[in-house]
């Protein structure tokens, strides 16, 4: 029977039950899936040292990290082509723990070569066979030595691949299996691959087809293979997600919407405390025009910290009442909901319109109440602040005319659209304060149109901000105190909720070479961890109150925390990045950031906005161990600038975009693509040109039904159908 992408994976030689079950666990049913299972990093095996470089990288090494003391020198992770010199040796050091041990050599020197509890070697390695080596180099009392590296046999005859793939795994799996795996699932369906993209968009482009692109991120020629395949599957994916979300929006500009015309907005600034910017009247113009217009409004309004959104959307939430529709105005946390009810509550309220605030801990019978009030053709309610409570099958409204969200990057497409749905085609307004790179908010925000809150309101302060490592510990402390003394508090954000246990070395953690696409931060320091250090803290300030908060906490605890600290009960909060939007207390002078290169610059950014919100002078630090040029960049960044644009460019070169909004936790955009290879891609010219060549064959062919574009057409239809409307 012939294998086809969609077999199932244990139609493959050596899949039995137990590894069908092992696969199933990391996502691969099929041999589709096998195939588009792609390695995480790559370990560079084509640049072979001798054991004298080797010598020289570790002293190199060593001297760059520790001054050059003591007898012990290491370097990071190469390949090694040598010769056994003897027959190993073989004993046990003590109950369960053996040993082997050997020399090998090259035309520079010897190499002492050690495998722990691995006795079956003994019949692998004999004297003048040959063997590429891969391993990390020890050099001590000048002696080098290689333990447990990973050996491959050597021939002439056979010329061993030059980088090697290193995959996800799960329980069950190893390297070695999954690549042997791969390479037979290729085998028998590589030629079933076909490619999606037009021809002429590949020849325009400079690409490869998908065909070598598959080939070549799995088991590349070289590295120029590995490139070309790997800006391919970038431009894939950014185009891909460009042209679907062009799809999506040309879908909806045929719709209809409420024509919202009466746009007075006097008495509604009247009750405001200050005079709107400059941006912020624009934005509310374009708005206006949008709401009137009778076609869907689908805008971002898109702003740095501090720059005014609220009002923006108040003002776009009174075009909507003052014309008999209803608006829904949606936050990801309940602190953020209760925060905005409570001063856009009584605004409102004051204006003579009805407001209910609709969160997961609003009691049932109360829940009750605001459903009824929302669906009521009388004395019904106008305005609906909540959580995604608003999204429960339950809710229903009766003229249903505008939609917000806020903080929009913490929902997905589909979310969005769950909630307009239930107006058939109410107006769309997101916001966020996440300051968004041009190109990159093409990709992300394709369905939508973007006002830009670039001026900030008179009166808001510049925040110091400065990067220091743990031996200011004592110094930030007393900083602290002053903060107290003078009658401000503090913010300290950690980046875990609990201490992590260490985990196990696995094969899943060999060394990796310098080609890794889809790596972790570079530096893992140990996270400190919010409920650990709310303890330490309290400790060294026992004269002050410390609070903690953090995402697993419950509701009411959460908002016990919260009101403590805004009444000023509590002097320091230590929490989690739960308080990263919309926290708004003014007597918060100082923000303290524990392991900040954990972080991305936009969403440092985004807690260092949490404080400068009073007339006091306000601080930010920066606490980080972490030593590589990235991070070192990183922080630097935020110390120099405190535009949010700016910093959003430099986190998009920095990065790439898959870290952009980087949240407690991994970030997943629910409900919208996976940015897999471009989350690496820091080419603005690539997304550009591909969201530019997206949006270019929409324009000409809509329905994507031309001959040549019709597995593009499918493609992208079954995107939307599994991407854009399944919440994950």
């Amino acid at each position: 029977m012939a294998i086809t992408t969609d077999s199932p994976v244990s139609a493959l030689r050596g899949v039995g039950p137990a590894k069908t079950a092992s696969l199933a666990a990391v996502g691969i049913a099929t041999v589709n899936d096998l195939i588009r299972h792609y390695p995480r990093a790559y370990q560079n095996k084509a640049d072979i040292k001798t054991i004298a470089e080797a010598a020289e990288l570790c002293i190199q090494s060593s001297a760059a990290d520790e001054g050059g003391a003591g007898d012990k020198h290491t370097a990071p992770p190469c390949a090694f082509l040598l010769t056994v010199a003897g027959e190993p040796t073989f004993k046990m050091i003590r109950r369960g723990m053996t040993i082997l041990r050997f020399k090998a050599f090259d035309e520079t020197g010897v190499c002492e070569i050690t495998y722990f509890n691995q006795q079956y070697l003994r019949d692998v390695f004999h004297t003048g066979a040959v063997f590429r080596f891969w391993g990390r180099p020890v050099l001590e009392r000048g002696v080098l030595k290689l333990s447990s590296p990973v050996q491959e046999p050597w021939t002439e005859t056979a010329p061993l691949p030059p980088i090697v793939p290193v995959y996800p795994l799960g329980a069950g799996l190893s390297q070695k299996y999954m690549a042997s795996l791969i390479r037979e699932a290729l085998k028998a369906a590589a030629a079933q691959i076909k490619d999606h993209l037009p021809t002429e968009i590949l020849q325009n482009n400079h690409l490869c087809s998908l065909g070598y692109a598959i080939a070549n991120i799995h088991f590349p020629e070289n590295l120029e293979a590995l490139e070309n395949a790997r800006r391919r599957f970038a431009f894939d994916e950014l185009f891909c997600t460009a042209a679907a979300m062009a799809a999506i929006k040309s879908g909806k500009a045929g719709g209809t919407a409420p024509i919202l015309a009466k746009n007075d907005l006097s008495p509604l600034l009247e009750k405001l405390p200050y005079s709107l910017t400059g941006a912020q009247q624009r934005s509310t113009e374009e708005i206006s025009a949008d709401l009137a217009s009778g076609s869907p409004m689908c805008r971002i309004l898109c702003g740095d910290v501090g720059s005014g959104k609220t009002a923006v959307a108040a003002c776009a939430a009174y075009i909507a009442l003052q014309n008999g529709y209803q608006c829904a105005l949606m936050v990801p946390t309940e602190i953020l909901a209760g925060q905005h009810y409570s001063e856009l509550g009584p605004l409102f309220e004051s204006l003579g319109y009805r407001t209910a605030l609709l969160t997961g801990s609003v009691p049932a019978a109360q829940k009750r109440k605001i459903h009824a009030g929302l669906a009521a053709d009388t004395d019904r309610i106008d305005l609906v602040i909540g959580t995604h409570a608003l999204l429960s099958d339950t809710v229903s409204f009766a003229s249903l005319g505008l939609v917000i969200t806020d903080e929009q990057h913490r929902f997905g497409v589909n979310q969005r659209a769950l909630l307009r749905e239930k107006a058939g085609q109410a107006h769309t307004l997101v916001m966020s304060a996440t300051p968004i790179p041009r190109t990159l908010s093409l990709v992300l925000f394709g369905d939508l149109d973007i006002s830009r809150l670039d001026e900030m309101p008179p009166g808001r302060q510049k925040i110091s901000t400065f990067a220091v490592d743990e031996s200011y510990r004592t110094r930030l402390v007393g900083f602290i105190r002053k903060q107290k003394n003078a009658g401000y508090q503090t913010y300290v954000v950690c980046p875990a909720i609990e201490e992590t246990k260490k985990k196990k070395a696995s094969e899943d953690t060999e060394e990796l070479a310098d080609i890794d696409f889809f790596a972790p931060p570079d530096e893992e320091l140990p996270p400190k961890s919010a409920t650990e250090h709310a303890a330490v803290l309290q400790s060294m300030l026992p004269d002050l109150t410390v609070g903690l908060v953090h995402g697993k906490m419950k509701a009411a605890e959460k908002e016990h925390a919260m009101d403590a600290f805004y009444s000023g009960e509590t002097d320091v909060l230590v929490s989690t990045t739960v308080i990263e939007v919309g926290v708004n207390v003014p007597r918060a002078t100082l923000m303290v950031v524990e392991n900040a290169e954990r972080f991305g610059l936009s969403q440092l950014h985004q807690l260092r906005g949490r404080v400068g919100r009073g007339k006091a002078k306000s601080y930010c630090i920066l606490v980080s161990d972490a030593t590589s040029d990235t991070a070192v960049q990183r922080l630097s960044v935020m110390c120099r600038t405190n535009d949010g644009f700016q910093i959003a460019e430099e986190d998009l070169r920095l990065r790439g975009p898959g870290d952009f909004f980087a949240a407690e936790g991994s970030f997943r955009q629910h409900g919208g693509p996976s940015l897999t290879f471009s989350a690496g891609c820091n080419d603005t010219r690539l997304i550009s040109d591909a969201v530019t060549a997206a949006g270019t064959l929409i324009s000409q062919d809509p329905d994507l039904m031309l001959p040549e574009n019709r597995a593009l057409g499918a493609y992208i239809h079954d995107m939307i159908q599994t991407s854009f409307h399944t919440i994950s």
